[in-house]
């Protein structure tokens, strides 16, 4: 989650939640464990990648100004581009907008053409990155979704998608943040069954604890899916892939 201007370092608040005791509880108690996570996530990755990455895709060096901290790492970006080159998907539905989603837009552009949609919590946001990707002359549809009740079994909120295209070929998650619930991200299995047979997930920040225990229960309840974990970069990449039919 990044746009071409300065960001802060924390990431955009939900004030409008209500976290319950329980969640608020969960917060606390992984927010003392992976603080060294958190910490590494920092580092948004080398220069030297993020140039190399801006010129793998034809664009000017100051394209991505702003990466690290609560925004997706070069790792990611990297993972995103190798996917949409390999795949050349039609259909990539992102969870969380910003640096991923123009990365993506380029992606796209530049290797087959498929169509974004991107659904983020904060609609001032959406439209900043909307208008951000479209002055780059690229394509993506952003959409505001706001965060309510999850989907049954998952906790924290969730975003209330509509719309969703029925068939997926690459799905992106990065959002919600982990500050609602570690297991927060875990939701995003509720759009699994849209993902087409040989599809694909991409989980940032999949080394935190948080992440780590979604992914084990994704590998428990999914067995039509492989998960790997790529521990390079500064906040880990989790890597779904769905056995073709």
């Amino acid at each position: 989650m990044t746009t071409r201007e300065t960001t802060a370092l924390m990431p955009l608040n939900d004030l409008d939640l209500s976290l319950s005791l329980g969640d608020r509880f969960m917060v606390i108690a992984y927010g003392a464990v992976q603080w060294p996570w958190l910490l590494r996530s920092l580092d948004g990755g080398r220069k030297k990648d993020k140039a190399d990455l801006l010129a793998y895709l034809e664009l000017p060096l100051d394209a991505l100004p702003n990466l690290g901290s609560w925004k997706a790492d070069t790792n990611f970006l990297w993972h995103i581009v190798s996917a949409i080159e390999e795949m050349q998907p039609a259909q990539v539905v992102e969870l969380g907008c910003g640096a991923s989603t123009f990365v993506a837009a380029r992606a796209l552009q530049l290797f087959g053409g498929g169509k974004i949609v991107s659904f983020d919590q904060h609609a001032e946001f959406a439209a900043t990155t909307q208008s951000w990707i479209l002055d780059n002359k690229m394509d993506a549809e952003i959409r505001h979704a706001p965060l309510g009740a999850p989907p049954t079994g998952w906790p924290g909120h969730w975003y209330q998608l509509s719309d969703v295209p029925n068939e997926i070929d690459l799905l992106i998650v990065d959002g919600p943040p982990w500050a609602i619930h570690p297991h927060v991200r875990g939701a995003a299995a509720s759009l699994f069954p849209r993902i087409r047979p040989g599809g694909r997930v991409l989980l940032d920040d999949a080394a935190r604890p948080g992440e780590r225990v979604v992914a084990r229960r994704w590998r428990k309840e999914h067995r039509n899916m492989d998960f790997t974990l790529d521990s390079k970069g500064a906040k880990g990449t989790l890597l779904g892939y769905k056995h073709p039919a």
